[in-house]
Order: C-alpha cells, then structure tokens, then sequence
C-alpha cells in the first residue's frame, strides 16, 4: 500500500464522517478573499454540492482537472438561510 493510500485510511478509521473521493472531474473553481485567507471553491461533475477549502495562499486552476478528495459535510448560514457544502481536509490533483 502507498503512503499517502495508507495516510488516507488512518484519517477514514479515525473520523467516521469522513469520506473519500478519487478522480473527480473539476467543473469550476473559484478562489475569494476572507480576510487573510483565500476560500476555493469547487464544483464537481455529478455532484450539486459545493466543496470548500481554504488556504493562505493562491492555488492553481484546478477548473477540468481530476481530483482525489476527503471531505465531510458541513452547513453554513447566510441571510438566514442553511445551506449545505462540503469541506475539503485533504486534495490532491489526481
């Protein structure tokens, strides 16, 4: 088993409500400011959720790329309103 496959099964055995996705297809990618932080923000092919991660710095286009993830579902409020995303812990370009 490689290393990161095996760094991947330890973070799913330890936190059940994570999950894995490999080769994703990327349909868009959008990058906005939060104060220090950059948001990325990601959607997938067959998927009508929204996946988010943030990072310091910029990250390169990922728009048409495959992509490995785990990710575990998360909600936020804006005006009022719940809505459902999906939170990137670990990418990987594939």
């Amino acid at each position: 088993m490689k290393k990161s496959a095996k760094a991947v099964a330890q973070m799913l055995e330890r936190h059940p409500n994570l999950t894995h996705s490999v080769d994703m297809k990327v349909l868009s990618h959008v990058q906005r400011e939060d104060g220090d932080w950059l948001v990325n923000t990601l959607m997938l092919d067959g998927v009508d959720v929204p996946f988010k991660f943030r990072r310091k710095k910029r990250y390169r286009s990922l728009q048409g790329a495959l992509i490995n993830i785990t990710y575990y579902p998360d909600t936020e409020l804006v005006a009022g309103m719940e809505f459902e995303y999906m939170k990137i812990v670990r990418i990987r370009q594939g």
